[in-house]
Order: structure tokens, then C-alpha cells, then sequence
């Protein structure tokens, strides 16, 4: 964990001292200071406020070794450009190998997903999953499939595996676009993406299924972003209502709506009557 050191740097490259750090965030410099000795850890409040006034997420706070990136690279982390959070070239993915030291498609089925949500970045828990290699997929590509549940991806069938294939710069995700996303809050959704990352850091994810509607992420709240591929299932898709067919329908239900308030119609004239009588 670089905790200790990252705040460090991150502090002395922003031109704080101590006292400055620890007054903004609420805290004793004798607090701060234990922290960026390592003598100290924080909790998860401690670290919310960390990643809320370095503008860094908590990821790469802990994770990302920050002393081993180049100026540029730091200079990207302190505008915005978190690994963690724009999927820049930081970002590194837990993964497996074949024998021939060629990328494995790890299969994410439906009693592993509640597992991936906090799994996802540990090499162990990901090389307990099944694996598998499909010959019409690029080997210098990143793939994963995952076994996605429910009616929100109609017309692809419930319980299809759907492969993505792994983006790292999600600045390259194009609206309009299926992707396989993992957030904090809904673990692996499957969704048509609008990107709204440079406008307010923000995705708008769709639904297949026109009956549920859209909803926002803050890309802080996003870990993973697959680019749709395919997807494998037994089933069928529900078949399309040819147009004629469709219009056919509708006008059915029109005859039958006029026929409805023509009798609705009839009776509250015989009520009416009735009344005055």
C-alpha cells in the first residue's frame, strides 16, 4: 500500500505544508504526520476526504505507487486524468495467461458475479475463474465474458454470455455504443453508453429494453468497461413483429378502445336516464 508515501508527494507537489493539509481536511498535523509515515492509517472517512481534496481516487491512493510516474504522467493524475478514473494508460487489469503465455478468456458466470464486484482487481480471485480461448477473437486484444441476467438486455435473451472486450482509456467510449460496465453500486451492467466523461465526468447508460429508464454514473463510480463484442445463448431472441403486422395490431386495439368508450358511452346515457325518472 502507498498511502503514506502518495500523500506525501501529492501534498508537496501542490506547494501545501502539514498544517495547511491538516487544517482542510479537519485534522491534527501530528494526525497528518503519522499518516505520511506510515506510522498511522486512516480509515474510510479519512481516505474519502484524501481522495475528495487531492481530486484522486482512493485506488490510486492505495494502490499506485505515484513516486514511479513520470512528470507527465503526474501531471495528467493531478488534472483529472486518474487511472482509476479515466482508464488511462496507468490502469492495470488482473488477468491470466495460457501455456503459450497468450491472453485466457475468464468466464464471469452468474454465481462468480456477486464475487467479481470486489474481486475484480485480485490475480488470485480472477485466476479461479473458468478460462477459455475463442480462435475468432484478436490475440493482442483483452476479452472477458460475462453471464448477464434479467429482461433489461431484450432482445438478448436472459442468461446470454456476453463477451466484451477490455477498453482502458474510457475517454475512447463511443455513445451509442453497448458496453459492459462494473460500478461501485450495481456490480456488471450491460448497457448502451452515452459518454459525457469531458462534459461532466459523467455516463448516461441505456437500457436495451426501452421500459427502463436511463440513468447517470459518475465515472468515479465506475471500476471496469468491456467494448460489446457477441453473445453466446441457446435461446432465441423474441421474433420482431413485422410492420404490417404492427400496424395491424394498432389498429385492432383502436377498433377495440372506440368500441369500448362507444359502450361506455351507451351506459352512462342509460344511467342517466334511469335518474330522471
Amino acid at each position: 500500500m502507498y498511502f503514506a508515501s502518495n500523500i506525501k508527494i501529492l501534498r508537496k507537489r501542490k506547494g501545501r505544508t502539514q498544517d495547511e493539509v491538516a487544517c482542510a481536511l479537519n485534522l491534527k498535523r501530528s494526525t497528518l504526520s503519522g499518516y505520511e509515515n506510515g506510522i498511522a492509517q486512516p480509515d474510510i472517512e479519512t481516505l474519502i476526504s484524501f481522495s475528495s481534496y487531492f481530486n484522486v481516487s482512493i485506488d490510486t491512493l492505495l494502490r499506485v505507487d505515484i513516486s514511479k510516474l513520470s512528470d507527465s504522467q503526474l501531471g495528467e493524475l493531478e488534472r483529472g486524468y486518474d487511472a482509476y478514473i479515466r482508464g488511462s494508460n496507468l490502469r492495470v487489469l488482473a488477468t491470466t495467461v495460457d501455456r503459450s503465455n497468450k491472453e485466457n478468456i475468464e468466464l464471469v458466470n452468474e454465481k462468480a458475479k456477486a464475487g467479481y464486484t470486489t474481486g475484480y482487481a485480485d490475480p488470485e480471485y480472477i485466476g479461479s475463474l473458468p478460462v477459455f480461448n475463442l480462435p475468432f477473437l484478436s490475440e493482442n486484444r483483452k476479452y472477458r465474458t460475462f453471464q448477464l441476467t434479467g429482461d433489461s438486455m431484450l432482445p438478448i435473451p436472459d442468461g446470454s454470455y456476453v463477451t466484451g472486450e477490455f477498453l482502458q482509456d474510457w475517454r475512447n467510449i463511443i455513445t451509442g455504443n453497448a458496453y459492459i460496465i462494473l460500478t461501485l453500486d450495481d456490480g456488471i451492467v450491460f448497457k448502451v453508453v452515452e459518454n459525457n466523461i469531458e462534459k461532466n465526468g459523467k455516463l448516461v447508460l441505456y437500457s436495451l429494453n426501452p421500459l427502463y429508464e436511463p440513468y447517470e454514473v459518475h465515472v468515479n463510480e465506475v471500476k471496469e468497461v468491456w467494448k460489446f463484442v457477441h453473445y453466446i445463448s441457446s435461446k432465441l431472441p423474441d421474433p420482431l413483429i413485422p410492420e404490417k403486422q404492427l400496424l395491424k395490431t394498432v389498429a385492432t386495439i383502436k377498433r377495440d378502445l372506440e368500441r369500448l368508450k362507444a359502450k361506455l358511452g351507451t351506459e352512462i346515457i342509460d344511467i342517466t336516464e334511469e335518474a330522471s325518472q
